[in-house]
């Protein structure tokens, strides 16, 4: 049975930083990309950052560039998303999900396993 199981939200006032963490079970980790996204209240769920199987590459939605990094450690079976310089607007429950695809996607629905989520809250 595959997990994938987040931790590391919490409230965070605006331009504080926390770190994501997803711990993966169940699967073969270092064959499958990763991804991070999010989902605010009444919006649709949202790509933010996914990593290649192998760590050497990495994609990022334009709205978190320079501010957030994803980084996987595949000893670990984690995958991990730095958020920096955190806004208001960033507030979301954010998920982790595993791209079983030759290439690294940025479409929810090509994700083969999600995580339950982990709410990020960001105070102004």
């Amino acid at each position: 049975q595959v997990q994938l199981v987040e931790s590391g939200g919490g409230l965070v006032q605006a331009g504080g930083s926390l770190r994501l963490s997803c711990l993966a079970s169940g699967l073969s980790f270092s064959d499958y990309h990763m991804g991070w996204f999010r989902q605010a209240p009444g919006k649709e769920r949202e790509f933010v950052a996914a990593i290649a199987w192998s760590g050497g590459r990495t994609t990022y939605a334009d709205s978190v560039k320079g501010r957030f990094t994803i980084s996987r450690d595949n000893a670990k079976n984690t995958v991990y998303l730095q958020m920096n310089s955190l806004k208001p607007e960033d507030t979301a429950v954010y998920y982790c999900a595993a791209d079983s695809g030759l290439m690294v996607r940025v479409t929810p629905k090509r994700y083969d396993y999600w995580g339950q989520g982990t709410q990020v809250t960001v105070s102004s």
